[in-house]
């Protein structure tokens, strides 16, 4: 199965040593003891595909990179079961995604190209956005988050009312579209290669029709998505930054002035802004400007995963 192959080879996988140490610290594998990265490289390498390429097992992977943080044969885990994710699609076997696939059909539906959305209701009087600057703020999914989760309580649209605010305070404008995409990275982290892509080539063209030259996004999956997947996927050659960096920036460049609360708050790495793109000081920067900062037990390298990766397989463990 040549496929397999590219992605052992890729992935390292042919280097792990079976010692153990992924399993150890993978958050899946402390609630659900079925679950070993090991073991599945293990039986990608030694086993019939079709005895585990349709199980389960790939999609409990939470692709959180805390085994990559200490392997010692450096074997990209999380890469190579994204990459066995995509075969198994090919051989018609997917994840349970949850809501009931809600999620996952407005990400397809907007890879029509004559797809034609308002997007920009949301945006208040208060809010100063541009209509021909290069500073883009990606919105990403947080008005479709916002509309199928607001009766629990979650508040999409006002995280980019936020975002733009505070980028306001530090005398930025941004552009902001009526027509924007997903960033596809659930897609992507799902197997849907071709989803993942079709979305990317959109969006790089409404970048590159609007004269962005720079984008900034409040979500750590966009973030990841647009910085390291992009540039391969579609060409993208764009400054990509994080909320916090900007704002951490400004406020070591003096432009910034943060009132001090008596506050004391803890900050949790969200997987995709810190081991995958290895931003952990600009969020800090911040909050101990603003309180006092403690950190928890399991941070930045070490953190643990929220417990759920590309609304898939949200189970008992995930809620463990």
């Amino acid at each position: 199965m040549e496929g397999l192959g590219v992605a052992l080879r890729e992935n390292r996988a042919y280097l792990c040593l079976s010692c153990g140490k992924c399993t150890a610290v993978c958050p899946a594998a402390r609630k659900d003891a079925g679950f070993s990265p090991r073991r599945t490289v293990e039986r990608a390498v030694n086993d019939d595909p079709a005895t585990w390429l349709g199980g389960e097992d790939l999609w409990k992977c939470l692709t959180c990179l805390r085994c990559s943080a200490l392997c010692p044969g450096d074997v990209r885990f999380s890469e190579f079961a994204r990459d066995l994710r995509a075969l198994a699609r090919q051989r018609g076997s997917t994840g349970a995604c949850t809501h009931g696939d809600a999620i996952f059909t407005w990400m397809r539906l907007m890879q029509d190209p004559n797809l034609r959305q308002n997007r920009l209701d949301w945006i208040t009087d208060d809010l100063q956005v541009s209509e021909d600057g290069d500073t883009l703020y990606f919105v990403g999914c947080l008005p479709h988050y916002d509309a199928m989760f607001r009766s629990q309580g979650f508040e999409g649209v006002e995280i980019a009312r936020n975002a733009i605010r505070l980028l306001n305070r530090v005398g930025i404008v941004p552009r902001v579209l009526a027509d924007e995409r997903c960033c596809g990275h659930d897609l992507l982290w799902a197997g849907d290669v071709e989803g993942f892509r079709a979305l990317a080539r959109l969006n790089a063209a409404l970048f590159a029709q609007a004269g962005v030259r720079r984008i900034v996004t409040s979500c750590a999956e966009c973030y990841r998505t647009l910085k390291m997947d992009y540039p391969s996927a579609c060409g993208l050659k764009v400054e990509v930054l994080h909320v916090s960096q900007v704002l951490a920036q400004s406020l070591a460049a003096g432009s910034l002035a943060l009132r001090r609360s008596a506050l004391r708050v803890a900050f949790h790495d969200p997987c995709r802004l810190g081991r995958h793109g290895g931003e952990y000081d600009a969020p800090r920067a911040l909050l101990a400007a603003a309180a006092e900062l403690r950190e928890m037990e399991h941070e930045r390298e070490r953190a643990l995963c929220c417990g759920t990766s590309v609304w898939t397989q949200c189970g008992q463990v995930a809620k463990a």
